[in-house]
Formats: structure tokens, C-alpha cells, sequence
């Protein structure tokens, strides 16, 4: 483990990037997670703390904060390990959105916050209308669009508002901040296309941690 703020590509899980702002959210949202309330009050509970993270200066370390060239999700996105525990349930990470790029619609299937820490993005939600009895289709309308600027927050409780896209508009990379009930990046996940209605699995994988089933390699990920 480390205490000086830097991130050490070879620690799998815990503090990958140990500083005293992440300690304390994620001190909190264990916290959180052994009281016995719904989801939504957890998640509500959490905003004070994550906000406080999103409004501190100087703990994300800079080689976490830009784009990747080898990312999984396109587009140079990047995707940076900053906690993760060990059993899966938990994770906090940056992604960053390079100007004028987007991610794909996709979904998280975990309950958690995400704030936009740099920059400035457009978000756009999505609602599914059918059954969800074909894995590999699915009917989506938009349910809501928004502009997210630096210190804006928002929950993710699933069903509801879990399948989404960003992209950047502001002159420079956008970077958001994830902490999510899962470990978002090595879950196998969805993609959706919204015109066609397809679904794709995919599993969009950490720039600076290996996922369990791959080698111990951070140029695996």
C-alpha cells in the first residue's frame, strides 16, 4: 500500500492511490454500506463526502488523469483504478473523456455516485421499455438529458438512470469520478445501441490494474 499519493500499477485492489481525501469517502461509504436502509438512502447519505472529494485540489495524480490510447471503451477514453476491494463490492475510479469524445450507452449494474471533477460534459439517460427477456436486444428512450460541470454529482441506483452516455464538451479532457458498488471496470457489463437495439457485453477493463481473470500485467488490462 501507499501513502504518498502516487499509483503503483502492480497493487490489484485496496488504495491504489492512498491520500487522505480518498481514505476518508471510502472510509465513509463502508460505513454507509454496514447500516441497514435502501439504496437510495445510502446513496444520499454518501453525497456530503463524495462532494467533499470532488471540491479538493491536488489527489489525482496526473498520469490518472489522462486520455488512454489502448482503451477498451474508445475514443481514448481512460479508465483509472483508485480503490478497489478485494471482494468486489466497491470501487472508486477516475475516467477520463478526451474533447469532443463520448463513451458508449452502457449500463454499471451497481448502486453509486458519479461527479464531474474537470471539465464539462452533457449526459444523456436512457430508459428501457421492454421485458429485458432477449439479452441481446433492448427498447431505450431518452429519459433525460443534463450538463454536468465541475463539482455536479449525480446517483446511479439501478434500474433507474443506469444506462447512459457522456461525452465532453469542454475544450479539454473532461474527468469524472466513480464510486460504485461493484468493481465496475472488471464486471461484465452492457453496451446498447439505441437505434438498432442491440446489446453487447463487455467488460471495459482498468489502464492501471489488471482484472482477476487476466495476468498480473497492467499491459493485460
Amino acid at each position: 500500500m501507499c501513502d504518498t499519493g502516487h499509483a503503483h500499477a502492480h497493487d490489484k485492489f485496496g488504495f491504489i492511490v492512498d491520500t487522505p481525501e480518498i481514505r476518508a469517502l471510502i472510509d465513509e461509504t463502508q460505513r454507509q454500506m454496514d447500516r441497514d436502509v435502501d439504496n437510495g438512502d445510502r446513496v444520499d447519505a454518501l453525497k456530503p463526502a463524495f462532494a467533499k472529494l470532488l471540491a479538493a485540489e491536488g489527489w489525482l495524480p496526473e498520469q490518472l488523469a489522462v486520455p488512454d490510447a489502448t482503451s477498451r471503451m474508445g475514443d481514448g477514453i481512460g479508465q483509472y483504478a483508485l480503490y478497489r476491494a478485494e471482494d468486489g463490492s466497491l470501487c472508486l475510479f477516475s475516467l477520463v473523456v478526451p474533447a469532443n469524445a463520448s463513451t458508449p450507452v452502457h449500463d454499471h449494474l451497481a448502486w453509486g455516485l458519479v461527479g464531474v471533477y474537470r471539465g464539462e460534459q452533457d449526459e444523456t439517460v436512457y430508459r428501457r421499455l421492454d421485458d429485458e427477456s432477449d439479452p441481446t436486444r433492448a427498447d431505450l428512450e431518452v429519459s433525460k438529458r443534463q450538463t454536468l460541470k465541475r463539482g455536479d454529482l449525480y446517483p446511479l441506483i439501478p434500474p433507474t438512470d443506469d444506462i447512459h452516455y457522456v461525452k465532453t464538451v469542454s475544450e479539454s479532457s473532461s474527468i469524472s469520478i466513480h464510486l460504485l458498488a461493484n468493481d465496475t471496470a472488471c464486471v461484465w457489463r452492457h453496451k446498447f445501441d439505441p437505434t438498432s437495439g442491440a446489446v453487447t457485453p463487455f467488460r471495459s477493463g482498468y489502464a492501471n490494474a489488471p482484472c482477476p481473470s487476466e495476468s498480473a500485467s497492467p499491459s493485460a488490462v
